[in-house]
């Protein structure tokens, strides 16, 4: 199992013009998250990239994936069907092939020296199979991420066998359906944001769009299937999500780059000295007129 082509989903409404935000890579480059997400994906093996958008989007995606525009294939999702619609818009896209996927609004930054989505591409490709980055997250959060329930896969401590999906879960329910053995208590394993799947997903996304009559399908719907149909694992990762879509998103991811980068040391100078000024200005002191 290869995988050699990516989609990245960044057609709704609310989050269109996230990926084209301008942010510094760590290597103190200006480029587009977009073209940020088309690089990690590169990086990871992948050799074709497909963006899903909003119809009329082409031209203005095409221009902030700068020096890829020409090679990346823009798909418009002609109707707000969901999620799962989204990813299946690129059905002619994968034809019978896996993919990598990520979603258009976050950011992704690594911890380790190999970065998250071709930590993922690796694994899928060793076990032959569906796999999706997750992370211990408190249940507080749970309203926020697809949640996934399993087991341990021995002899590892960060691999998961896939047994149940949900999509946004209720503390209640995660109790009663999501625990797994051996994380902590008040935490469940939620979506990173990075899968790799197999061609069955488009397959479950054609049964599933059929027999919604125009309503809305999820992707985690699909999930839950494949995880049912097939070997289907998860991950832990160990770096950073960041949604350009929250408050302070942008900054926040930005700072994160920054941090990750070659001028960290600079950076955080000057957040040491931000944070004295405003220390001393609370204080009531500064400088003598």
């Amino acid at each position: 199992m290869l995988v050699r082509k990516a989609i990245i989903t960044a057609a709704a409404r609310s989050q269109r013009e996230l990926p084209l935000q301008t942010l510094i890579d760590g290597e103190g480059n200006k480029k587009s998250l977009l073209c940020v997400l088309i690089e990690q994906s590169l990086a990871a093996g992948v050799e074709e990239v497909a963006i899903v958008v909003f119809p009329g989007d082409e031209s203005s995606y095409a221009q902030a994936a700068g020096s890829h525009g020409s090679t990346v294939r823009f798909i418009p999702q002609p109707e707000p069907r969901g999620y799962g619609h989204a990813l299946h818009c690129a059905r002619s896209f994968t034809k019978d092939d896996p993919f990598l996927h990520m979603v258009g609004d976050h950011l992704y930054v690594s911890t380790s020296p190999k970065p998250s989505a071709q930590r993922l591409v690796e694994l899928a490709q060793q076990e032959r199979c569906s796999v999706s980055g997750v992370q211990p997250t408190r249940e507080s959060l749970l309203v926020r991420y697809g949640t996934v329930g399993g087991r341990r896969v021995p002899p590892r401590s960060d691999l998961y066998r896939v047994e149940t999906v949900i999509e946004k879960p209720t503390p209640t329910e995660a109790e009663q359906r999501l625990l797994v053995p051996g994380i902590r208590a008040g935490y469940y394993l939620c979506f990173f944001g990075i899968h790799v799947l197999t061609p069955l997903v488009m397959d479950i996304l054609d049964r599933k769009l059929a027999e919604a009559n125009g309503k809305p399908v999820t992707l985690v719907d699909a999930l839950a299937e494949l995880a049912r149909q097939e070997q289907y694992l998860a991950v832990e990762d160990t770096g950073r999500r960041y949604n350009l879509g929250d408050q302070y998103g942008l900054l926040i991811a930005q700072l994160a780059l920054a941090l990750n980068g070659r001028d960290r040391s600079e950076v955080l100078s000057e957040l040491v000295e931000l944070l004295a000024d405003r220390e001393l200005t609370a204080s009531g002191g500064g400088a003598a007129s």
